[in-house]
């Protein structure tokens, strides 16, 4: 069995160790992070933002497939936990912006990282 132990900045691996208590705090970090980024569309409009800012249109012709309704959902979301913000201006014509904030710019490696094993581990197939 391995472990991954939490108990320094750097996780280290040893196959002859086995401390479950030192992967609670981990595991639990990761639960928490999944439960928020595993909502369906979350990590693709993060994705697509961390390209740079775009409007709700823009956003919404970017990502097939997801509904306007769904979209409005998971931009409150990710405004609400601090990954986006939303910058209205009140034009003519009033327009709504959207942007990775500095929180949301620290999960883009991750993301990216999460995004390289997909493509090498899991078959081709609809998004």
């Amino acid at each position: 069995m391995i472990v991954i132990a939490a108990t320094t900045d750097t996780p280290t691996i040893s196959p002859d160790r086995h401390d479950p208590e030192a992967c609670v705090p981990r595991a639990d970090a990761l639960a928490r992070a999944f439960r928020f980024l595993g909502k369906r569309w979350n990590a693709v409009v993060l994705g697509r933002l961390s390209a740079g800012p775009a409007g709700f249109r823009e956003l919404s012709r970017a990502i097939d497939g997801i509904s306007d309704s769904v979209l409005s959902d998971r931009l409150s979301d990710l405004t609400a936990g601090g990954l986006i913000e939303r910058t209205v201006d009140e034009g003519p014509p009033v327009t709504v912006t959207y942007a990775l904030t500095p929180r949301g710019r620290a999960l883009m490696p991750a993301l990216e990282q999460i995004a390289q094993w997909a493509m090498a581990h899991l078959p081709p197939g609809d998004c």
